[in-house]
């Protein structure tokens, strides 16, 4: 089975390693991607992750190379009978496309044989196949030192900076915020250099905010997220999140956006531990926040036992022979 989800880097925060780890039990052979494993290789199922990363590319002739690359895949996999299975992690692109994009992008759905959902909030085409398989969580996965503790006024927001996660609206809300207690922390490296540019400014003119806007190794991001009194999670629509995911499993509460998908976490995972906004981010909605965080009645941990790696395995393996036409 060739999945789309890119390299491996040997960590444990990335969805790709998680797939490669713990999504598919041991009988089902994962094989990494390329193109010409692709066109050539010898695979039972095409599994594909962000189809828009495989038809991207920072220079328009790369682009148009990657292009004609997908659409020989299409036929490969058409004449040879290879099922097409897709992962919607988002229901649209974070970025918008151009028309040629989108047009192969609607040659992929159309080909695709079967969607697996990660929330019950994912919207597919009526009458296609799916099934729901939950994103795993990240407990033990981490070394988790003691002496990370965590620190009383911080908030975090991480992961890669891009434009749909609301930094700027969050920095300007956080301006608004008279309390010298609070402090705000931005971890990740900025695919758009504009809003790497605001993070510092706002850090310049504010000693409450600090930042590190780059990649970092999984125990330095452990060591921030634990050290947060609060995850803020700005985004300016929320689907899924490996963020919320890695917060939670480090037990630290979570502010996001209020949608289908968010609302089911909360309810997934006990009370407290995630926090709903609506409508633009508002100073008014970190304080409520923050209080709830410190006095609200808050489960012991966050309930993940329904994101085990081993059940969420299992799922692939039994979607895959469905799939295939085999018994389960």
């Amino acid at each position: 089975m060739l999945h789309t989800a890119g390299d491996r880097t040997g960590g444990n925060t990335r969805y790709v390693d998680q797939i490669y780890e713990g999504a598919v039990p041991a009988e089902v052979e994962v094989l990494s991607f390329s193109w010409g494993r692709a066109l050539l290789g010898t695979y039972d199922i095409f599994h594909v992750h962000w189809p828009e990363s495989l038809v991207r590319h920072r220079t328009a002739p790369g682009t148009m190379v990657k292009r004609l690359l997908m659409r020989a895949v299409l036929v490969r996999l058409s004449v040879s009978g290879i099922p097409l299975v897709r992962t919607v992690h988002n229901e649209e692109p974070h970025e918008s496309g151009t028309r040629g994009e989108r047009r192969i992008l609607a040659a992929i759905d159309r080909q695709t044989r079967l969607r697996i959902v990660l929330n019950p909030a994912t919207k597919v085409p009526e009458g296609t196949w799916s099934v729901e398989i939950p994103h795993g969580h990240f407990r033990g996965r981490f070394h988790l030192d003691p002496s990370w503790g965590q620190v009383r006024g911080r908030l975090l927001q991480f992961g890669r900076i891009r434009p749909y996660k609301g930094i700027e609206r969050l920095l300007d809300v956080f301006a608004q915020l008279p309390d010298e207690e609070l402090d705000l922390r931005i971890v990740g490296k900025a695919l758009d250099e504009s809003i790497a540019d605001a993070v510092r400014a706002a850090a310049a003119a504010d000693h409450r905010v600090s930042h590190r806007l780059e990649f970092v190794s999984d125990d330095d991001l452990v060591r921030e997220i634990r050290s947060a009194e609060l995850v803020v999670l700005a985004y300016t629509n929320f689907h899924n999140s490996g963020a919320a995911l890695l917060a939670l499993s480090l037990d630290r509460p979570v502010l996001m956006p209020r949608s289908g998908s968010s609302e089911a976490l909360d309810q997934e995972v006990g009370a407290g531990w995630v926090h709903l906004f609506d409508g633009p981010l508002t100073a008014d909605d970190i304080e409520k926040a923050i209080s709830s965080a410190r006095t609200g009645r808050r489960t012991g941990s966050p309930n993940l036992r329904n994101r085990d790696w081993d059940q969420v395995g299992r799922l692939h393996r039994d979607t895959y022979r469905a799939v295939l036409g085999r018994e389960t």
